[in-house]
């Protein structure tokens, strides 16, 4: 027997079955017969629509990843030498956070600034025993020498943004650097940071996220991955460009004329710091972005701390939209500042597209079907890959910036990565729509528990939350989604499956977290789920 016969039977057999795949998909035999109705219509028309919008906010991600790299050389260079040191206002706002204070007070205490040119303030809500152990380390910090003053507040008047205009009243420096209860900065953090502003024309300097557990789940590695796209390429690609960017509540330093020209601390939105930013920039002030300087924090380890953050985010983002849109269009800001201003504002409109988008695609892979598989892989799928692609390409930039000799491991979080974007839509979407709508919201929370690595639990802390009903939303669009999988195999329909299993794994991923880490604790890390409390704002959704 020939010895190459098994190997040209194996060959011909593909070749045979591509040739038949092939002819799958260019077959012609409703040519003719099919006839579009007025279900058909309705179906296709709003689904072109929604998927045509997703990709043109999938396309500007990848226009962010070219303008961070057409701009590279557009960075602040170092400053000069401070020949006298400005004082400075370190504020530090918090609400039921007693497992971290004290962990933030110390990183405080070890600032190589000049201690007679600090004025630190602790800005206490509480309104349990946080009240009595922030006090305490208070006391014992000022015992020591540093200048630092308890002040609580016994309402939550405009939540963060109340506290830190109020701290301001009493405050002396001429520049106030902010840190939330979760971060740690180093020692040397406004050495660094203060001499960019002998430039008059700085209004605030941003510094870049690090994270304390980001190997402590799956899910604090998605949300690394997430957060790392905003801080290196969001913000990198804005402020080499010249557009407008944010401060993100956190670890960043305000000129305090700067906070007083664009009108104060205002708390009509759930991101204060972001509507704060764009009315300093409407002012004139120019604001820098420095990711060399990094600041350690905490992530949410848990499914309903997450999602209660990315709503909030959501819903925030979309006030501001409101509030601010139409005051930068009537600027004299450039064109392109004013187109990423609107994509950068309204991006989570995408959440209630992405809803509409899953409860659509059954019905239209069955119209599809009927008009022929060519068109639907020329037209759907370079829409799909626009609106999907893109958020692959976004992360992977980011992760090769901060980790050039391992970013490529990245590739093994991307599916969950994007399926966790999926799965959090539905909380978003409502959170955008309660924004559009004008509906008005608390500043709603999650507790730190101090976990900085994977030995660390959060079992015996208290601070719990329910999960109530949208995890059984999720759960029931992934059953909805695991059934299209099956109509999809059913007729053949390969090339969607593994798109449609994002969708699947996304929902009941969230959705049974979420119920999980809630009533059946014990079967994961035996933890109970966190209340819920956002970390700063200005992160975008996935």
């Amino acid at each position: 027997m020939d010895a190459h016969f098994p190997t040209s039977v194996l060959l011909a057999a593909h070749i045979g079955s591509i040739g038949q795949y092939w002819h799958k998909l260019s077959d012609k035999t409703f040519t003719g017969i099919y006839h579009a109705n007025f279900f058909d219509l309705a179906m296709m028309i709003p689904y072109f629509i929604v998927l045509f919008v997703l990709a043109i906010y999938g396309l500007h991600r990848y226009w962010l990843v070219y303008d961070y790299y057409k701009y590279a050389k557009n960075v602040p260079p170092p400053p000069p030498e401070v020949t006298a040191w400005p004082r400075v206002t370190i504020q530090l706002p918090i609400f039921n956070e007693r497992y971290v204070i004290e962990r933030l007070v110390e990183a405080i205490s070890r600032f190589d600034y000049p201690h007679e040119l600090l004025d630190v303030q602790v800005l206490d809500d509480s309104t349990d025993e946080t009240q009595q152990v922030a006090s305490n380390i208070v006391d014992q910090f000022a015992a020591q020498g540093l200048p630092i003053t308890y002040i609580h507040r016994t309402n939550r008047q405009g939540y963060k943004a109340g506290a830190l205009e109020n701290g301001l009243k009493t405050s002396r420096g001429e520049f106030v650097a902010i840190f939330d209860a979760d971060f740690i900065p180093e020692a040397d953090f406004l050495r660094r940071t203060i001499p960019y502003f002998q430039d008059k024309k700085i209004g605030m300097v941003q510094t870049r996220w690090t994270y304390l557990n980001r190997d402590y789940s799956l899910l604090t590695q998605v949300e690394t991955i997430l957060l790392d796209g905003h801080f290196v390429v969001e913000h990198g690609a804005r402020s080499r460009r010249g557009a407008f960017f944010n401060f993100n509540g956190t670890a960043g330093v305000w000129r305090r004329q700067a906070i007083e020209d664009a009108g104060g601390w205002q708390h009509d939105t759930l991101t204060e710091d972001t509507d704060l930013s764009y009315r300093a920039q409407l002012f004139g002030w120019k604001f820098l972005y420095l990711p060399d300087i990094e600041c350690a924090s905490e992530l949410p380890i848990d499914m309903n701390g997450f999602k209660a953050q990315q709503a909030r985010w959501a819903k925030g983002l979309m006030q501001t939209a409101k509030k601010i849109l139409p005051r930068v269009f009537a600027s004299d800001a450039p064109l392109y500042v004013k187109v990423e201003a609107f994509f950068h504002l309204t991006a989570n409109i995408s959440y209630p597209l992405m809803v509409l988008l899953s409860t659509m695609l059954l019905p239209a892979m069955i119209v599809r079907f009927y008009q022929g598989w060519f068109q639907m892989i020329v037209i759907d799928l370079p829409l799909f890959l626009a609106s999907t692609c893109s958020i692959s390409s976004f992360y992977l930039v980011a992760q090769k910036e901060i980790h050039p000799k391992t970013w490529w491991r990245t590739f093994l979080y991307m599916p969950f990565v994007m399926a966790t974007g999926i799965g959090i839509s539905v909380r978003n979407a409502q959170a955008v729509l309660e924004a559009i709508a004008g509906k008005k919201s608390e500043f709603a929370r999650t507790p730190k528990y101090k976990i900085e690595g994977k030995k660390d639990s959060f079992v015996s802390k208290t601070y719990r939350n329910k999960a109530g009903w949208m995890p059984y939303a999720e759960v029931l669009l992934g059953i909805y989604f695991a059934l299209t999988v099956v109509y999809a195999v059913l007729n053949e329909n390969y090339a969607t499956v593994p798109f449609l299993l994002l969708f699947v794994w996304g929902y009941l991923y969230t959705g049974c977290m979420s119920l999980g880490q809630s009533y059946f604790a014990h079967l994961r890390f035996d933890v109970n789920a966190a209340e819920m409390r956002p970390a700063a704002s200005g992160a975008p959704g996935f």
